[in-house]
């Protein structure tokens, strides 16, 4: 709460001064330094403008004024005094711009006055030679989106994920980036579910190979039951996907279904699109986890069955020794009067009985399986 307020008090006096004054939106930086903002652009009739870059937002946002179009604003994990002043430029929500700084969010769809907040989950996939138990399967980042009626401004969390390449695959379609800044919060969208699409076939590759491992039979020294530490670990890595996957679906389907004033209602139709896609991705997801359940507990039985099979061994050799130690047990003890104590053939009678009794137990055992 204490920070809510320190952006309240920094974001409210600076909507009260003349917005011209607004050059220098990081006063606390020094100029030389290098900033959070990754690209700044006028787009007007779907069009980038001529050196479409801007020195600062408040640039872009002077030449909106003028000309009409919309201003696209990037940036890489921006610090807090970094932000503020494009908070100020563009009338963000105090609460919006405390979660665009800090991350770790929940995928979400919210609306503050005019401006549209959407949070998307990224996923890459980790390359990885062999799956172990603990194989990093999925890295997770994240991609805030501000969308108003003439600005779109895109927050990016994260080492992977740039957004360079949508943004020139989008230059490329004028006729779509002419619906304003919804299109470029379609393309986003559209860009972050493919990107699970991807993930979600190489996780399926993995959870493959898992699954052939378990039910084949086990390398020589290797125990059953050994693969539980690689199907705990993917597990953990298809429940962080999930979490990046289910909470995204209603926004899309609001996007989708619900009028809203900055959605063009041409774009919505594209949403559609995106919450199906997404929709297949989730069940998937949630296959994967049930599969991995299904997996784990077999990889237990496995184990499991291997100890009982291991402990009727023991047995059956404990019963098998049990004869002799019987015998000799008994013949040690210090009497006058034994059995064929004074018969020449006693001790090879002895010896003989005991082999056969020992024979004929480990072949009874070995008939019924416990040998």
């Amino acid at each position: 709460m204490s920070m809510i307020r320190d952006l309240r008090a920094v974001v409210r006096p600076s909507l009260r001064r003349n917005r011209t004054s607004f050059h220098a939106y990081d006063t606390t930086r020094d100029p030389s330094a290098s900033t959070a903002v990754v690209d700044c652009a006028v787009y007007r009739d779907g069009r980038r403008l001529e050196g479409g870059g801007c020195q600062t937002p408040h640039e872009a946002m002077l030449r909106v004024r003028e000309g009409g179009g919309f201003a696209w604003i990037g940036l890489h994990e921006p610090t807090e005094q970094e932000f503020a002043g494009i908070a100020a430029e563009f009338g963000l929500h105090p609460l919006a711009v405390e979660d665009a700084v800090h991350a770790h969010q929940r995928p979400k769809l919210e609306r503050y006055d005019d401006t549209l907040f959407t949070v998307f989950k990224t996923i890459h996939y980790v390359d990885h030679a062999e799956l172990t138990a603990t194989s990093e399967v999925v890295e997770t980042g994240e991609v805030m989106v501000f969308t108003g009626r003439d600005f779109v401004i895109t927050v990016r969390h994260g080492g992977k994920g740039s957004l360079r390449a949508l943004r020139h695959g989008l230059q490329k379609d004028a006729d779509l980036l002419a619906k304003g800044p919804s299109a470029v919060l379609h393309a986003i969208a559209d860009h972050v579910v493919d990107g699970y699409i991807a993930v979600a076939s190489a996780v399926q590759d993995d959870i493959d190979e898992v699954e052939i491992d378990v039910f084949s039979a086990p390398a020589k020294g290797s125990p059953r039951g050994s693969d539980a530490g690689r199907i705990y670990q993917l597990k953990r890595e298809v429940l962080q996907f999930k979490r990046a996957v289910s909470p995204l679906l209603r926004p899309m389907q609001l996007l989708s279904e619900r009028p809203m004033r900055l959605v063009d209602p041409d774009i919505q139709k594209y949403f559609r699109d995106v919450a199906d896609h997404l929709a297949r991705v989730q069940e998937e997801v949630i296959g994967f986890d049930e599969l991995l359940n299904s997996i784990l507990q077999a990889n237990l039985a496995q184990a499991t069955v291997a100890q009982n099979e291991d402990m009727r061994k023991i047995t059956s050799w404990a019963a098998i020794i049990a004869v002799p130690t019987a015998v000799c047990g008994i013949y040690g003890m210090n009497f006058t009067h034994m059995p064929e104590l004074e018969w020449r053939f006693g001790y090879p009678a002895v010896l003989t009985g005991i082999a056969v009794a020992c024979f004929a137990i480990h072949r009874t055992l070995k008939r019924n399986g416990w040998l």
